[in-house]
């Protein structure tokens, strides 16, 4: 009898253990990190302020929660973009199997801040993308990934990419080491349910990891938007920019402007929650199958 008890109750842990790794996105948690982070107390997170402070805070904050490791015993790269400027990238890092090779995800949590008394919530742009960084962050916590994986919020990204481009350059690991990064820039809504996959024109055999079963998701996936000389080329157009300028190779998860673009109606209210959680799954559903198939698949 004893014997069935302990066996009840190791394979009781077992089951719960399960249930909890098939839990990828805590959706309500995902939603709570857009509104907190795209409410008036962030004063719309631009460079520089007070507002961009509290944003850093927050995110410090989460950091822990979700189980990110400081890089070189730190969370912060501090850089002035401008002259009397100061900004932070914040980053954090899951460490892989692969110990010394690393995917590189990337959003920036910066906005436009306050204009006289209106303020630039920013929303889809960009605390989408950084909410989502946050759940793979306490996704690969919780599972092992196969390389190591570096989580960078960016600062300074609206007057020109310029946290992204002193991370690149002043990388804390081997550029070389680096695989890919994966930039979520603007991915909650979507008036006709389209998420842009930018990058596969200048990296063609990164169409080789785009084999998930769409049908499951709520939105339709399109390549395009990274051919020179076309309209709307997006190559530069957020932070995966200077990862390509410095030849690593990039997918960019993004969506077409809206009205509310740069607007102070891209509030937590526009946001929509069945497409925002579907591309936030899908995203990491693509991150899983790239960790897992990289090696056979980018060759």
């Amino acid at each position: 009898m004893k014997k069935l008890i302990v066996f009840l109750v190791i394979f009781g842990f077992v089951l719960e253990a399960m249930a909890q790794n098939q839990i990828k996105i805590n959706k309500s948690q995902l939603f709570k990190d857009v509104q907190t982070l795209s409410s008036d107390e962030y004063e719309g997170r631009q460079v520089g302020t007070e507002g961009s402070k509290k944003a850093q805070a927050f995110l410090l904050g989460r950091f822990k929660e979700v189980g990110l490791k400081p890089i070189n015993n730190s969370y912060e790269q501090k850089f002035s973009p401008k002259s009397g400027i100061n900004a932070t990238n914040l980053y954090g890092m899951i460490e892989g199997k692969v110990k010394d090779k690393y995917i590189v995800l990337t959003a920036h949590y910066d906005h436009l801040g306050k204009k006289d008394n209106d303020v630039y919530n920013g929303a889809d742009d960009n605390a989408s993308g950084v909410a989502a960084l946050l759940s793979y962050a306490d996704y690969f916590n919780r599972n092992k990934p196969n390389y190591s994986i570096i989580f960078l919020f960016v600062d300074a990204e609206e007057i020109g990419l310029k946290g992204a481009d002193f991370f690149v350059k002043n990388s804390p690991v081997d550029k070389a080491s680096i695989l890919l990064n994966i930039n979520c820039d603007m991915i909650s809504r979507n008036e006709n349910k389209v998420l842009y996959a930018c990058g596969t024109f200048h990296y063609p055999l990164l169409k080789n990891l785009f084999t998930l079963e769409m049908r499951k998701y709520p939105f339709t996936l399109r390549f395009g938007h990274d051919q020179v000389g076309k309209n709307e080329d997006w190559t530069y157009s957020s932070d995966h920019g200077p990862f390509h300028k410095a030849k690593i190779p990039f997918i960019y998860f993004g969506v077409e402007d809206h009205a509310d673009y740069h607007q102070t109606t891209d509030t937590f209210d526009k946001v929509d929650k069945i497409f925002y959680e579907g591309v936030s799954n899908f995203i990491l559903d693509f991150l899983l199958h790239v960790d897992k198939n990289w090696e056979k698949s980018y060759k």
